[in-house]
């Protein structure tokens, strides 16, 4: 079983979970841990010779040092990039917490030091007409790492997400701030004050714009910038 497994969110669609999750996958090999990561639930794939496949959940298998099937990776894909309840939809494909939370017990049975799943969307997404992450999280009792993207808002948006993550009963074990545009927003270093000082939760690092478009260079440069959620790391 992974020694450590978290559960990754964020503020909203695009805060950067899929940067951070494999930066934090990057860091942790670099420190020598074996690692798996799951984007149990995607929207917004695209079909290829091999099926339907998703840019995140790839950027997850290319980070992670453990070997794992992409529909392992990516059991639930769907094509809209739309809701991820409404595309399963109009796929037909039926969508519970219970299935999902089965897909992860499955690949935590690989050995790995560090398990990561990353969510879709906030917090609240919905998983079908009932139920939400919080249902996967609550079953999967996975601490939550919570990625803010920095944009305007970005001190509600945060501080909302973290208050829910706890009263819904979950742990939030830690935040990274992410830079989502070239451009800092505006008074961004004192809105990155203000969260450290009200967040419920320690700063895991503060992601900048990450200007290379290679996938692996953003990886690497964002690992630069992260501390693991692990005790003692």
């Amino acid at each position: 079983m992974p020694r450590q497994s978290y559960f990754v969110t964020g503020t909203d669609t695009d805060s950067g979970k899929t940067v951070v999750t494999a930066g934090l996958l990057r860091l942790a090999a670099r420190n020598g841990l074996r690692t798996l990561a799951m984007k149990p639930l995607a929207s917004g794939c695209e079909q290829t010779p091999e099926g339907l496949r998703n840019a995140d959940a790839l950027a997850l298998s290319q980070a992670m040092t453990e070997s794992m099937p992409y529909e392992s990776v990516n059991p639930v894909a769907l094509e809209p990039a739309i809701a991820p309840h409404v595309a399963a939809r109009e796929a037909g494909r039926r969508v519970s917490a219970e299935r999902l939370a089965g897909f992860c017990r499955g690949a935590m049975m690989r050995p790995a030091d560090l398990f990561l799943v990353e969510g879709a969307g906030g917090w609240r997404v919905p998983l079908n007409d009932h139920e939400t992450w919080v249902d996967l999280v609550s079953d999967l009792q996975f601490p939550v790492v919570l990625v803010v993207g920095l944009r305007l808002g970005a001190i509600n948006h945060a501080l909302l997400s973290a208050e829910l993550i706890q009263r819904d009963g979950c742990r939030l074990a830690g935040w990274v701030a992410n830079r989502c545009t070239p451009e800092p927003m505006a008074r961004e270093d004192e809105t990155f004050e203000t969260l450290c000082e009200r967040m419920p939760a320690p700063c895991m690092g503060r992601v900048p714009w990450l200007a290379s478009r290679d996938p692996t260079a953003m990886v690497e440069e964002a690992s630069r910038h992260l501390s693991l959620p692990l005790p003692g790391a």
